[in-house]
């Protein structure tokens, strides 16, 4: 005899919980098992003892309100505190990068082209002010050097006879007008001279020349070879071309990068506390030095420098570190970070607005204090929220 379940008793069990059917098949297994085929009867027991074992109270909704209602074992889940307004210790951390001392950086370009003769230093080497850098031999030079000689040598013949000029006419037997020519060969002889010399240290640049086609570029001041572009035996063509650059690290700047929401909030002279991430554990102090009067533009910050001492060497250009700075303390509502639940791209809590009666609000979180966030907008103080479990909630 074929025996079917009324069509309700399914469709109440399936609208009651989405677990109870799986409870009431459970039974039936049961009862097939034990019974073989069972009655009518006992499939209706078996289901209702199998939905009376599987209640249990959980979360109600009336709108915008989540209720746990009495009995349900949400309520030892779920915890709430009231808003505290405290005052909080403010701090900005900003991502931060060492640079060398733009004022301490020597990019140190050709004076003129010409072969590399000699490389006198490494990439990393460390060289004092004075040493030798680099050898150039260079034709340009050569051709300076004796389109001077050939403007002394002009400059002294004319002179000669610019005295004999002179002498004749002390001597009345000379022309005025011979003297007057010859002053004027005299002067445009000097001034050729003079423009030669100078052509030469224009291209020497401040170099040492070491003989008619060669010059010496020695280190305009101590510190490292950061840079080295040229090797020896290769030729410079562009007299713009950087050869090698020395920076001096002595001191650094490290460069943090301040939002301009934030601006406000950071002076000169203001102290800050550093940490690098190649020194875990270790932490520094300065003071900024200034803050850049100009925004930029893609990133819509400002830079901060804080002038570093660095004699160890310790702080390298380019590694990351973090700086922080100590504001003023600030009254604010403060909640337990746990509490801070996300709903799409908003930041939310539960308010408990009667007992265990809940609603979803948006608040505004501001800065982080271990463990707790105070908030900006959004609470009033005495306010209770849900501190845990609120995530049992966010559905």
């Amino acid at each position: 005899m074929d025996h079917k379940l009324p069509p309700e008793i399914g469709m109440n069990e399936r609208l009651a919980s989405p677990t109870r059917p799986r409870h009431a098949l459970y039974a039936l297994i049961g009862v097939v098992g034990l019974f073989g085929v069972p009655t009518l009867a006992d499939l209706v027991v078996s289901v209702a003892q199998a939905q009376t074992d599987s209640e249990a109270p959980g979360l109600k909704r009336e709108g915008d309100a989540v209720i746990i209602p009495e009995g349900s074992p949400y309520r030892k889940r779920v915890v709430s505190a009231p808003v505290e307004a405290r005052k909080i210790e403010q701090t900005l951390k900003l991502p931060a990068i060492v640079e060398a001392d733009p004022s301490r950086t020597f990019n140190i370009l050709p004076p003129l082209g010409g072969r590399v003769a000699q490389l006198s230093v490494h990439l990393g080497d460390r060289v004092v002010a004075g040493q030798t850098l680099v050898t150039i031999e260079s034709g340009d030079l050569a051709q300076a050097y004796a389109d001077a000689d050939k403007a002394h040598a002009q400059q002294a013949l004319t002179r000669r006879a610019l005295a004999r000029a002179a002498g004749l006419i002390k001597a009345g037997g000379g022309a005025v007008k011979d003297y007057e020519s010859a002053q004027n060969d005299a002067a445009q002889a000097d001034a050729e001279a003079t423009r030669a010399e100078s052509r030469i240290k224009t291209l020497l640049g401040g170099a040492t020349p070491n003989g008619p086609r060669q010059l010496t570029i020695t280190a305009p001041a101590a510190g490292s070879v950061t840079s080295l572009q040229v090797s020896a035996g290769s030729y410079i063509n562009d007299p713009t071309q950087t050869m090698l650059t020395i920076s001096n690290l002595e001191t650094v700047f490290i460069t943090a990068q301040l939002p301009e929401t934030d601006t406000r909030l950071v002076a000169a002279g203001q102290p800050v506390d550093i940490v690098f991430n190649a020194y875990p554990g270790e932490k520094f102090h300065g003071s900024v030095l200034f803050v850049s009067d100009v925004m930029e533009p893609d990133t819509r910050r400002t830079k901060i420098r804080v002038a570093f001492a660095n004699p160890d060497m310790r702080f390298k250009p380019n590694m990351f570190a973090t700086v922080t700075t100590h504001l003023p303390e600030l009254t604010a509502l403060v909640v337990p970070n746990s509490a801070l639940l996300m709903n799409n791209d908003a930041t939310t809590v539960f308010v408990e607005k009667a007992p265990w009666t809940f609603v979803r609000r948006p608040v505004q979180p501001g800065t982080d204090h271990d463990g707790a966030t105070a908030i900006t907008s959004g609470l009033q103080p005495g306010e209770r929220v849900v501190i845990s479990g609120g995530i049992l909630l966010n559905d």
